[in-house]
């Protein structure tokens, strides 16, 4: 869905993003994580064509970003941090106002503003000024708008900042729902569990620059402080499995060892190979890894603002 090489762009002297490349499949949530003046909105700037690239090339949906900007525009959606809604027309009338200005017709804009009030549970609030809208119910009438032209590629631009908890997990549940629609998510956030539970492959940017990607899981192998928590039934079984594998802290009140391990799973079958060598039955195991709070802070060496 989108392909991008050498993504550069200045301001003056000032290095906002210095040749990023992306590439990311239909159908996914990819995740652009970084602190404040990282580059992450200037990135979705330039993929949702409101601002020109200064060097690299770019392919979103199959079009040129550069020579076919009106055939992208046509396959994206965009949802920023603050949103687009008239807070002084009604939601029926937000979303008929983007219905025209996407040229359907009275009766298909109708209908389509039909079917994205009862999807989006905005019928009872239809014909009351967005303006009254709690901050949840604007953001569902905000991505409500950005689905009227039926986009296959949606950027959501720091989507759930200021929600409550409630509110951003009802987000999340949208959002799975429009990728399960086959529509791809390219999702900037600060807030590292939101990635951790939305995102397919994550993207960590830091003084314009892409300094990792991955899944989660691999993003958090990157950095050290995992371990394997193995649980026994007796104390016998717990020496012999610190004997057999030379290693790890033992807990005999608990009954468990705890044993450093990146969490793969080749570390762990080979673990229990070696226990089971030696004829150590293990009761239950767990597998303990650091989370993207603890990949964000040692990769940037800094906090981000704002977690949950």
């Amino acid at each position: 869905m989108i392909t991008a090489t050498g993504l550069r762009k200045s301001y003056g002297d000032k290095v906002v993003l210095d040749g990023i490349d992306l590439s990311i499949p239909e159908g996914t949530i990819f995740s652009l994580l970084g602190p404040n003046g990282a580059g992450k909105t200037t990135t979705v700037q330039i993929l949702s064509t409101l601002i020109p690239a200064d060097g690299g090339t770019a392919t979103i949906a199959g079009h040129d970003l550069a020579r076919r900007t009106d055939d992208v525009r046509d396959a994206i959606g965009v949802t920023g941090q603050y949103s687009a809604v008239d807070k002084l027309l009604t939601g029926e009338e937000n979303l008929l106002l983007i219905a025209d200005l996407k040229h359907l017709s009275r009766r298909d804009g109708r209908k389509k503003t039909a079917e994205l009030l009862e999807r989006f549970d905005l019928v009872d609030a239809a014909n009351k000024p967005a303006g009254a809208y709690s901050g949840g119910m604007q953001r569902r009438l905000d991505i409500a708008m950005t689905l009227v032209g039926d986009p296959r590629l949606i950027f959501l631009d720091e989507p759930t900042t200021g929600l409550d908890p409630r509110s951003r997990r009802g987000m999340w549940q949208m959002v799975r729902e429009l990728v399960r629609d086959g529509v791809t998510i390219f999702l900037t956030t600060q807030y590292l569990e939101e990635a951790d539970e939305l995102a397919d492959r994550i993207a960590l940017l830091d003084h314009g620059k892409l300094i990792a990607e991955g899944t989660a899981e691999e993003l958090k192998r990157l950095i050290p402080g995992g371990h394997i928590l193995l649980t026994f039934t007796d104390t016998g079984s717990l020496d012999a499995a610190r004997f057999a594998l030379g290693a790890g802290v033992p807990d005999p009140d608990a009954l468990t060892l705890q044993v450093p391990g990146d969490g793969s799973v080749r570390s762990v079958r080979d673990l229990l190979n070696r226990l089971d060598e030696r004829g150590v039955a293990v009761a239950e195991m767990s597998v303990h890894t650091p989370d993207l709070d603890d990949v964000f802070l040692t990769l940037t060496g800094q906090k981000t603002e704002t977690t949950a």
